[in-house]
């Protein structure tokens, strides 16, 4: 996961800091809350982590009293998902590992830390967006495949796979750099908790296009792009070579059946020759008789 914001000092009266924290679905994220600047001591606190939404009807996600986990408080959804640092307490990091995350863990948290002395007061709080990203796989642009109709239009498809949210799909034409509609989007969500998208796009056949697909991911501010580009081919040429091949098809054809009759009017001239020395054998063993 990625973290951004820096440390807020552990001192009363400190106003509530926010932080963001980047998580993969299907991973663990660590909800920073440390408490600098002052002696702690345990028994001594109580550390709140709870939904920020006050709305929520069961809001604590981890609780932390006099040294001790307290979990009856907890709210199902959080139930053995929650885990603080044991070896950082004491020295003021309170933070929170969140295992698992899923898309309904995409909330606001509060840590609040309070201290019992003579009297209760917060001496730290702290605040946590949770987001889930995951980027998306290259692009694969598949086509262009001709369309069995009269319209002259071929087909392109897209794929992407394995990211979070739900992309932004973009067809361009890249000759002006406009938008095209796709003519099919379909985004499926798997199990793990990644989509997949894949999209069509259809198009009048020319020889000079160039088509892109791009795969916007805003969280994480990404854009991934395949694209195709029609290599301009002159018709002549294409024709020629297409009449070439014919033409070297047929030669080596003619070629091929000389070849045979001329090796057919040696194999007769051969019998020939064979023939007649045998009957002249024939007639000299006859005559000496």
């Amino acid at each position: 996961h990625l973290f951004f914001s820096s440390l807020t000092f552990c001192l009363v009266g400190v106003a509530l800091e926010e932080k963001i924290i980047v998580s993969k679905p299907g991973d663990n994220a660590t909800l920073s809350c440390i408490c600098q600047g002052r002696e702690l001591h345990l028994k001594n606190l109580r550390v709140y982590w709870q939904i920020a939404d006050d709305q929520e009807e069961c809001s604590v996600v981890h609780a932390l009293i006099s040294g001790q986990d307290n979990k009856s408080e907890q709210c199902v959804h959080f139930k053995n998902r929650t885990q603080l640092f044991w070896d950082r307490l004491e020295n003021g990091d309170f933070s929170l590992l969140l295992l698992n995350v899923s898309q309904s863990d995409e909330r606001t948290y509060k840590c609040v830390v309070l201290q019992k002395t003579e009297y209760t007061r917060v001496i730290h709080q702290a605040k946590v967006v949770l987001s889930l990203a995951a980027s998306y796989s290259q692009p694969i642009l598949s086509g262009p495949i001709r369309n069995n109709d009269s319209t002259g239009e071929v087909t392109f498809s897209c794929r992407s796979d394995n990211g979070y949210p739900k992309p932004n799909v973009y067809w361009i034409n890249k000759t002006d750099n406009s938008r095209l509609p796709p003519s099919e989007l379909n985004i499926i969500f798997h199990t793990d908790g990644t989509y997949s998208v894949f999209s069509t796009l259809k198009v009048k056949a020319s020889s000079t296009m160039q088509i892109e697909c791009s795969i916007e991911n805003k969280i994480l501010q990404e854009n991934l792009s395949a694209n195709y580009t029609q290599q301009k081919q002159s018709n002549g040429s294409s024709t020629e070579s297409h009449k070439n091949l014919k033409k070297n098809g047929l030669g080596a054809q003619a070629a091929g059946i000389v070849s045979i009759v001329v090796l057919l009017g040696l194999l007769a001239v051969l019998t020939c020759w064979l023939w007649r020395r045998r009957s002249s054998k024939l007639a000299s063993y006859t005559g000496n008789e």
